[in-house]
């Protein structure tokens, strides 16, 4: 009997857990479907590329920034083991574009923005304002969800560049500067290493990552619960939910694209 309560509690959390799957995959559906139905909001789409990238901009240089200074230290110090410093450049620069660079970035912005996101749908949510635009006839995926989904697709790929540029320009500055590695040997052996390839898959998991972090966060925020419990509750689940996934999508296409 025991053992027959114990699989039937394992048995309701799978099936709630596939529930809210479900839910979360027909909500992602449904607004990528209302991307490409008229009339577009451009108004609140530049509202969001604003808040989403010019004002994550400082978060982004300096964790860019001391992010590639923290790579060039350690690896200057396991190249000068082989007689490589030669390719500290290549090194820091590889790093940053394919991997730190759009993870940290999208991490970043994930829990500047990210949160802000769910917190202000949530709010809408338990003031009644998106019942409100229900009962006018008004599709709440378009005026909240679309314009968010379509700026992170925007915003995420120019931050993620920014941020690997700010990391490798802060490699050089503890490569050249502190450690004594000439200029030139830095960047000289960096178009013989990193190729188009490399910047493209950059790219596309800065693209992933946008959407995944857009998502997820509306998502919350617009199924979450009634009162500031709620919201709190709502926002925490979106801002651990979205790092997780980016980093598991961040490995699985790293296995998949070598």
């Amino acid at each position: 009997m025991l053992f027959e309560r114990f699989l039937k509690s394992i048995g309701r959390v799978v099936l709630r857990e596939l529930r809210n799957l479900g839910s979360m995959f027909i909500f992602l559906f449904n607004a990528l479907v209302h991307i490409f139905i008229p009339p577009f909001k451009f108004k609140q789409l530049l509202r969001q590329i604003w808040f989403l990238g010019n004002k994550s901009i400082l978060v982004i240089l300096l964790t860019g920034s001391f992010t590639g200074m923290v790579l060039a230290l350690q690896i200057f110090y396991t190249l000068s083991k082989f007689g490589s410093e030669a390719l500290l450049g290549p090194a820091v620069a590889l790093s940053l574009i394919r991997e730190l660079g759009p993870v940290l970035s999208a991490l970043m912005v994930t829990g500047r923005a990210g949160s802000a996101l769910t917190a202000e749908i949530g709010i809408m949510r338990i003031t009644e304002q998106i019942d409100a635009l229900l009962s006018m006839a008004l599709s709440p995926i378009r005026y909240l969800v679309v314009p968010n989904i379509v700026a992170s697709l925007i915003v995420f790929p120019l931050l993620g560049a920014i941020f690997d540029l700010i990391g490798i320009f802060g490699g050089y500055v503890v490569g050249v500067k502190l450690l004594g590695l000439s200029s030139g040997t830095y960047f000289s052996k960096m178009d013989e290493f990193i190729d188009m390839e490399d910047i493209t898959i950059g790219f596309v998991k800065s693209l992933t990552f946008g959407l995944i972090v857009a998502w997820v966060c509306c998502y919350k925020g617009y199924n979450t619960g009634y009162g500031a419990k709620g919201v709190s509750k709502a926002t925490t689940e979106a801002v651990v939910l979205s790092s997780i996934l980016i980093l598991v999508w961040d490995y699985f296409i790293g296995s998949v694209w070598v």
